[in-house]
């Protein structure tokens, strides 16, 4: 089944729910970005082993680890699902309020997103969804850099995101967000690509 976009459309989930499933793809401000067919095995592995030590760690605890494909429908203030016209799939995140948990996803912020960056999406992970989840108060967001072994960190202060914290990807680093929780790099630096094959 062919599929088309019509130019300068204003889309919501209402037209995203209408799509054939094997259309991939996130709506931000009502601008439709489609999603690459599949993600690089790399891809695949650093956000598993990011949700494997995430889920262990909140393990019978009221907060949920979650992880992509799974929609997070934004709603600005009350519009229905229908009217929304931001919906996107974080890699990995993690939602401590039920209420915004139902059988089509997350409705509502994230108290915690990480997108693992690829080629194809990186320049929308660094602009559009920054500023996406700045403006619906993710209470702190991680862009994991596979290729250059980086971590980039920022935090909600008084409703906006101060300046990035960036970290190598070793060690143990703490979501400040969510007490208790750390992600420890060794496990996942054997799922890094070496330099020649970035």
């Amino acid at each position: 089944m062919a599929f088309a976009l019509e130019k300068d459309k204003h889309y919501t989930y209402k037209d995203y729910l209408s799509w054939p499933d094997d259309v991939r793809c996130e709506i931000i401000d009502g601008v439709v970005y489609m999603m690459s067919p599949a993600p690089l095995l790399v891809h695949q592995e650093v956000a598993g082993e990011i949700f494997r030590q995430t889920a262990n760690a909140l393990h019978g605890k009221t907060c949920r680890a979650l992880v992509a494909p799974l929609d997070v429908r934004l709603p600005r203030h009350d519009e229905t699902d229908e009217e929304t016209d931001e919906v996107v799939q974080p890699d990995v995140m993690v939602v401590c309020d039920p209420g915004k948990l139902d059988r089509r996803g997350v409705r509502g912020a994230p108290d915690w997103v990480v997108e693992v960056l690829s080629p194809s999406t990186a320049g929308r992970d660094h602009i559009q969804k920054h500023r996406l989840y700045e403006r619906h108060g993710v209470r702190e967001y991680w862009l994991v850099h596979p290729g250059d072994r980086l971590l980039t960190v920022y935090r909600l202060l008084d409703g906006e995101f101060g300046k990035p914290d960036i970290f190598e990807l070793q060690g143990i680093t703490p979501v400040e967000a969510l007490p208790g929780l750390e992600i420890d790099w060794q496990a996942v630096l054997p799922y890094l690509p070496s330099d020649d094959l970035t």
